[in-house]
């Protein structure tokens, strides 16, 4: 595998990660998903964490200006916009791997049903947020879990050989679905009230309200994952959301800062998904929650 890092995507994390691969001396290019025809650019990225300042100068282009992308392809970008980027990658990458680092249920499906073969799901654990264009606050708090959507160990190996750095660390991990779950469940908590109730991720240790609020979501939520064959309990879904806010107090929830800077959010694949498939099992208060963020959002 040629040893280019791929980050498609121009947000937050994509920026944190473009600055650790690079001080780290990967090969790195940000690639901009929904814009064509752009021309190259240097950019000068600088990331804040724990009292330092990490700086690094980053190639940064566009999709439509590679006929081939070879190395390794990491996902940064919203979501929601997985289907037609899956149709503009078909025929650039052949066998290079993807790598989801986005948040939701079932983001994959648009790449599966292309019959891209080699998919890789992360699970990110850190928090980051713009101070401005060019300059992040970035916390780590644990190594991001990666494991296999479709592909094989070697190649998840050689991923984590490639992109781990001691900024931003990533390990191998052999049963991602119920990190999966246990993500998106902590998300449907926070995507949704926080934006809400237009305060930051701390809400729910400083507020026992906002926590019996929140813990009515997980057990929504839990039902919904238990009837999907994920066996989590209450309990450890319940402290890693305690954990996120003890951990990014102060800090905004990326939906609260995407209706903040008039953009759409990804709560088609939170808060929504998980109504889609519940069935007959109820998740009013979830389903409600997702309901509002979409009207606050205005999509």
């Amino acid at each position: 595998m040629a040893k280019n890092i791929y980050i498609i995507g121009n947000g937050v994390i994509a920026k944190a990660l473009a600055v650790a691969l690079s001080v780290n001396e990967r090969n790195v290019t940000i690639l901009r998903g929904s814009v064509d025809k752009c021309p190259e650019t240097f950019e000068n990225f600088q990331v804040q964490l724990a009292g330092n300042v990490l700086s690094a100068t980053v190639k940064v282009s566009a999709i439509s200006n590679y006929s081939h992308l070879d190395g390794i392809i990491l996902l940064t970008n919203k979501s929601f916009g997985n289907a037609a980027l899956a149709e503009k990658l078909r025929g650039r990458i052949g066998q290079s791997p993807v790598v989801f680092l986005q948040n939701g249920l079932h983001i994959e499906h648009s790449f599966i049903e292309s019959g891209y073969d080699q998919l890789y799901r992360c699970v990110l654990m850190a928090t980051s947020q713009s101070i401005s264009d060019n300059v992040i606050n970035f916390k780590p708090v644990a190594a991001s879990p990666v494991g296999i959507i479709k592909g094989e160990i070697p190649m998840l190996e050689t991923i984590i050989e490639k992109i781990n750095t001691d900024i931003f660390s990533f390990r191998a991990e052999s049963d991602i679905q119920p990190i999966i779950w246990k993500k998106v469940i902590s998300n449907c908590v926070f995507n949704s009230i926080c934006p809400l109730l237009e305060v930051d991720n701390g809400i729910f240790h400083r507020d026992t309200a906002a926590l019996d609020v929140a813990k009515q979501v997980i057990d929504e939520c839990l039902a919904v994952a238990h009837a999907h064959e994920v066996l989590l309990s209450f309990e450890e879904v319940l402290q890693n959301v305690l954990f996120i806010s003890k951990m990014s107090d102060g800090q905004k929830i990326s939906t609260y800062q995407d209706i903040l800077n008039r953009r759409e959010t990804e709560i088609d694949a939170l808060n929504l998904a998980v109504a889609r498939i519940a069935g007959e099992l109820p998740v009013k208060l979830t389903a409600t929650l997702g309901q509002l963020i979409k009207i606050k959002s205005g999509f």
